[in-house]
Parts: C-alpha cells; sequence; structure tokens
C-alpha cells in the first residue's frame, strides 16, 4: 500500500482496519502514516514524504520522490504482493500502479481522482495503472465505466466512523471547552506549503474576529512535524484571538466548533459529516493557482459544494482569500441561525448517500480481484 499524506494515512487507515476484520493474517506495507502505523502496517517510508502540493513542490522534491518510487517498484516486483494498494497520490501511484500491473501484480487504486474537476486526461494513466478504482462517490463509477475502468462504489469511510449526530459536548469536555463558548475552528492543511500559504489569512483573520467580537476561542489542529511551522505564525499574527494549538485532534476540533475556516480538500468533508458551518479558502504558489484555474471543469473547489452541484458554503479562494473577508464570512455564519439548520439538514442527506459500509464493500471488491 501506499498512502500520501494526511488525509490518505486516514482513508487507508480505515480501509486496512476493514481488511483485518475479513483477513485476520493480512500483512501490509510499504508507505504510510500513523494511522496505518496503528492497524499493523509496516512503513518502508512515512507518508510524509509524499506531502507536496502542486509542480512547484514537486520540484523541489522530484529526486527524493523518484529515487523512492524506483526503490519501491524494484522491491515489489522481487517480493511480489498478492495486491497493490494505491491510497489517493494519482502523481505518485500511477507511476508505481502501471509498472507493477505489467509486472503481473495486481492493482487498485482507492479514491478515484477528480477527473470530473480538472485534468481529465488522468483517466488515461488511471486505466493503464488500476485493474479496479473504489471510489468514494456515487456518480464515479459510471463516469469511469465510459473510459473502460472497473469500478466500484464504496462509499466513504469516514461517513460510517462519524456519527450523525456529531458528539458536540463530548468534544468540548475533551477539549476543556465550555458549554457556552462560541467556538472557531482554523484548519489550515496538513501539507507545509498549506501552512505557508493558507495559515497566515486564517490567523489575522482570527485576529480580527477577536476583536470584533471578544470571547471567541479558536482551537488549530496541526498535522504531526508541523508545530514549528504554526507557533511562530500565531505568535506573530493572532493578535489578541485566544488560539489553542491541538496535536492532531481535527475530529474533536470540528465537532465541538460552532464555524470552521478550513482549507479545500478531506478536511471539507470531514467538516461536512461533521454539520459544520464552514469558509472553504485556499491560498497556492501563483503558478499553481494559474495552472489549475485554467484546467478546472467546475465552478466550485469545496467537497461539499461539489457534491451538492451549488454553493452551500462559501469559498474564498487565492487573492479572495483575504482576512477581512475570511472574518466576514464567518461572523455570517454565527449570525444565522436558520441558515445554519438549513445547511445542517443537507449535510444529514449527504452523510447517508455516503454511508455505506465502505470496509465491506471495499473487502467484497478486493476478493473477487483476489480470486478472479
Amino acid at each position: 500500500m501506499v498512502a500520501g499524506e494526511a488525509s490518505g494515512d486516514l482513508l487507508a487507515g480505515l480501509l486496512l482496519q476493514g481488511l483485518r476484520e475479513r483477513w485476520p493474517g493480512v500483512q501490509a506495507a510499504g508507505i504510510g502514516g500513523p494511522k496505518m502505523l496503528a492497524q499493523g502496517f509496516d512503513a518502508w517510508w512515512p507518508s510524509s514524504k509524499l506531502s507536496v502540493f502542486g509542480y512547484v513542490d514537486a520540484l523541489r522534491h522530484y529526486r527524493e520522490l523518484v529515487g523512492i518510487r524506483t526503490a519501491l517498484r524494484k522491491r515489489l516486483i522481487a517480493e511480489r504482493p498478492d495486491l497493490f494498494i494505491g491510497v489517493d497520490a494519482p502523481d505518485f501511484n500511477f507511476g508505481l500502479e502501471a509498472p507493477l500491473r505489467e509486472a503481473g501484480i495486481r492493482t487498485v487504486h482507492f479514491v478515484c481522482p477528480s477527473i470530473w474537476a480538472w485534468r481529465g486526461d488522468r483517466v488515461k494513466k488511471l486505466a493503464a495503472a488500476a485493474d479496479h478504482v473504489l471510489c468514494l462517490f456515487p456518480f464515479e463509477p459510471a463516469l469511469l465505466e465510459q473510459h473502460g475502468v472497473r469500478a466500484s462504489f464504496v462509499g466513504h469511510p469516514l461517513a460510517d466512523t462519524i456519527p450523525l449526530e456529531p458528539p458536540r459536548e463530548a468534544a468540548r469536555n475533551a477539549l476543556r471547552l465550555a458549554h457556552d463558548d462560541t467556538v472557531v475552528a482554523l484548519l489550515p492543511g496538513s501539507r507545509r506549503s498549506e501552512i505557508r500559504y493558507i495559515a497566515p489569512a486564517l490567523l489575522q483573520a482570527a485576529a480580527l474576529l477577536a476583536r470584533q467580537r471578544p470571547g471567541l476561542r479558536f482551537v488549530l489542529p496541526v498535522a504531526p512535524g508541523l508545530q514549528d511551522m504554526v507557533w511562530p505564525l500565531v505568535n506573530e499574527l493572532a493578535g489578541g484571538a485566544e488560539v489553542e494549538l491541538l496535536e492532531g485532534r481535527s475530529h474533536e476540533a470540528l465537532a465541538a466548533c460552532d464555524v470552521t475556516l478550513i482549507a479545500s480538500g478531506t478536511a471539507t468533508l470531514e467538516a461536512a459529516l461533521f454539520k459544520r458551518p464552514m469558509v472553504i479558502t485556499y491560498r497556492m504558489h501563483w503558478l499553481n493557482w494559474q495552472y489549475m484555474k485554467r484546467r478546472a471543469y467546475q465552478r466550485w473547489f469545496g467537497l461539499p459544494n461539489i457534491l451538492s452541484r451549488k454553493f452551500i458554503v462559501p469559498e474564498l479562494l487565492q487573492d479572495a482569500a483575504t482576512p477581512e473577508a475570511l472574518a466576514r464570512e464567518t461572523l455570517a455564519w454565527l449570525d444565522d441561525a436558520p441558515r445554519r439548520a438549513l445547511l445542517n439538514e443537507r449535510l444529514t442527506e449527504l452523510h447517508l448517500t455516503l454511508r455505506q459500509d465502505t470496509a465491506r464493500k471495499a473487502g467484497d471488491a478486493i476478493a473477487q480481484i483476489l480470486e478472479a
């Protein structure tokens, strides 16, 4: 298995848990993170090695990434596992899966790349790389089948693990937050590039919010290894805001908060499953932004909006993601109870659609591949 960054590690950990329930003796190794390690995964390299975003970041780490992929390919072809599962990270995994498949090793790709959002040309690489694709969203298998790619909708494992009714009080107790505190969760992302480009605006927005609404509490979950980047930014930019850094614990932060300022990505789906009002944002190197903007197929970037096919939550991207705009949209959620109630209804419907017992469905699909 290969999973990149925190979101892939989370998905792979949940998948591994289901596979172990079906096949207690399963052995899994490759590239992974702490969630996978907790399921007995043997990490030859940590998933943090793949935590890069965009072409600028990838170029900086190109030689190291190619070296890791080459070494891993040679080892897997020599050891010949029964199955290879690439979890997201398509730019890395497609270049690994294709030669493994050519060598006769069966390959599964878990998470359909967002060919429906941008870079549709990747479907050709996916067709060459994967024997089967496990899809998180219900519209994806039919789209892939048009291109000759076998696929199954397995739902989203987070929809199975996150309760339909978020454990707000338990999360607040765990984080030592009072019942009547108004809490804003700041989630700038799990990549170092995201901390560099997104965290400053979130912290400046927190400073503005603290001045406009004294008494607001802020929590900021920090991915492993990023504390050294985040602390100086908090000290420099947060002003009078009371920002508590958490070691991980993003789910508790989302369950406890009243609203979240959140980077576009898997975390926005987690926020949706916790039924939380959110302001989605993203900033990146300007070259990456120009590339993505020209190749986007849809009006939406955030997963809750993409899955709903309309803007149910605001998005502030790149130059629009100013501290003032972020603070304004946050206050708009806090001041509009009927809007929050309507959002809760929509997100509950989305949760039920994605709750499919992913571990069982994924296991059924994998069993068919192994028995073929």
